[in-house]
């Protein structure tokens, strides 16, 4: 019993530290292919030091090995708040795994990476990142700080969204979001990671509460997770098939390529419908294909943190 226990039982990523830090080193490297060249530097833990300034800092060991002047950066020079919201109803556990890892990954999986990757880059900068996790209760909150300690904790925690195994547990974001709204204090660039799977009552409700954020003067990123091959495309093998609502429970009977073309362009037509509200709002909107790299999540933090003032 103990070894078919143990068989099914949920785990996380063995090291989500260090897929985070391949995630980023991988993505810093091809920085001088892009529009961003030059910028690398800037993820360094010093900056060049300037005539004038204490040299109570100054990193001598560096000194040596480069010949130039840099002092380290220390927590007092945060200049950039962040939080960091993750949906973690059942839906952004789709599909089902036992075991992560960077090249197998469902929606719940990727949201985690991608935030410990944002994550590694704030601490880079010595920056501050609080947390928020919610699904059908509001799970989890921890505000900016830029600590090691604090750091490794939020890491445990992301980890731990992934060991849950989540059955027919549904979410109401826009309450949520209005809590942390009210929990914000100060001005944040703010990442939520969700899959928008919501009844078309909720959706005014929910943007609704991402104009909470706004007025609080927040700027707001919503990563939009999917699984482009069976939830955008409806990649299905034409057989008898049941599919099955894994927030409600709630399922359908049928062969996929009946209703193939009608199923992709109403998601087609919702997505459309996302982007627009949200340019409305005010609110960059990325949608964020699960089987694909982590440069689109990263180089939309790298925008927001130089707009970011």
């Amino acid at each position: 019993m103990n070894i078919e226990k143990e068989i099914n039982e949920i785990t996380g990523f063995k090291n989500l530290e260090l897929l985070a830090t391949q995630v980023v080193e991988g993505f810093i490297s091809g920085l001088h292919k892009s529009p961003f060249h030059g910028f690398s530097a800037e993820f360094a833990e010093h900056k060049i030091y300037n005539n004038g300034e204490s040299t109570k800092h100054i990193d001598w060991k560096l000194f040596a090995k480069t010949d130039k002047l840099y002092t380290k950066r220390y927590e007092e020079e945060t200049n950039l708040r962040c939080h960091l919201i993750l949906d973690n109803s059942s839906s952004m556990h789709y599909p089902k795994l036992k075991q992560f890892n960077i090249n197998n990954l469902n929606k719940i999986g990727f949201s985690v990476l991608a935030a410990a990757a944002i994550m590694n880059l704030l601490k880079r900068q010595r920056d501050a990142v609080g947390m928020s996790i919610y699904s059908d209760v509001y799970e989890f909150y921890s505000n900016e700080k830029g600590s090691e300690r604090h750091h490794q904790m939020l890491l445990g925690k992301l980890n731990e969204a992934l060991r849950t195994d989540r059955k027919q547990v549904t979410t109401k974001t826009y309450t949520h979001l209005h809590l942390i709204a009210e929990k914000l204090k100060r001005r944040s660039l703010v990442f939520l990671f969700t899959d928008m799977f919501q009844s078309d009552a909720e959706e005014s409700a929910l943007f609704e509460a991402l104009q909470h954020l706004k007025y609080n003067k927040h700027e707001v990123v919503l990563f939009h997770t999917y699984d482009k091959e069976t939830e955008l495309q409806f990649d299905f093998s034409n057989r008898p098939r049941r599919f099955v609502d894994v927030e409600t429970g709630d399922h359908v009977d049928l062969y996929a390529d009946n209703i193939k073309n009608n199923y992709e362009q109403a998601v087609q037509d919702y997505f459309d419908e996302l982007k627009v509200k949200c340019g409305q709002y005010r609110i960059k909107y990325v949608p964020v294909n699960i089987q694909e790299h982590f440069n689109k999540i990263l180089t939309t933090y790298l925008v927001e943190r130089q707009k970011f003032g």
